[in-house]
């Protein structure tokens, strides 16, 4: 009986201890809401949207680039594109805690880009805070993207597929 007891204890220590060694990280989370089917950004109003269907099932308040007025012109130019893009790719070791990729440039970004003699830009993303969001101390600090808390990226990480749709208003 005393052996029966020694062996229950030794195995449930061991599954305590596979259990604290979890390699799962944090940051990821699991999403089981609704299916989110389109974004809705509103660069003036600072208020981004996501639905599934016509239905709104959450939104988040965020920061943009130094100047967020207008659209995207080229690289560096401290801009947020705005019309339609896609979500298009995740970068799960961002600088910026966690990024999510708008498909910006589109085809009509690089003919107008190519037209003016300018570079188009690239690397624009909906990400969390980093280092220099942390240490920001205004609300527009980005060359470009979508700022959100990191604990906002986590869950806007887990619930928006590769595909979505995203319209940025100005």
């Amino acid at each position: 009986m005393r052996r029966d007891f020694l062996k229950l204890m030794l195995g449930g220590a061991g599954l305590l201890a596979l259990a604290s060694c979890s390699t799962r990280d944090p940051k990821f989370k699991t999403y089981s809401g609704p299916p989110v089917t389109r974004i809705d950004v509103f660069k003036s109003r600072r208020v981004m949207t996501f639905y599934s269907g016509s239905r709104p099932i959450k939104s988040y308040n965020f920061g943009l680039g130094f100047a967020p007025q207008g659209h995207k012109d080229y690289e560096g130019d401290g801009k947020t594109p705005e019309g339609l893009y896609y979500i298009d790719r995740r970068n799960p070791n961002s600088r910026y805690h966690l990024s999510v990729g708008i498909s910006y440039p589109n085809e009509q970004d690089k003919a107008r880009a190519l037209a003016e003699g300018v570079q188009v830009g690239s690397d624009i993303f909906i990400h969390g805070q980093g280092p220099e969001g942390r240490a920001a101390r205004v609300r527009d600090w980005t060359v470009g993207c979508i700022a959100v808390t990191d604990a906002e990226i986590e869950d806007i990480y887990a619930m928006v597929p590769d595909g979505t749709p995203i319209m940025i208003y100005p």
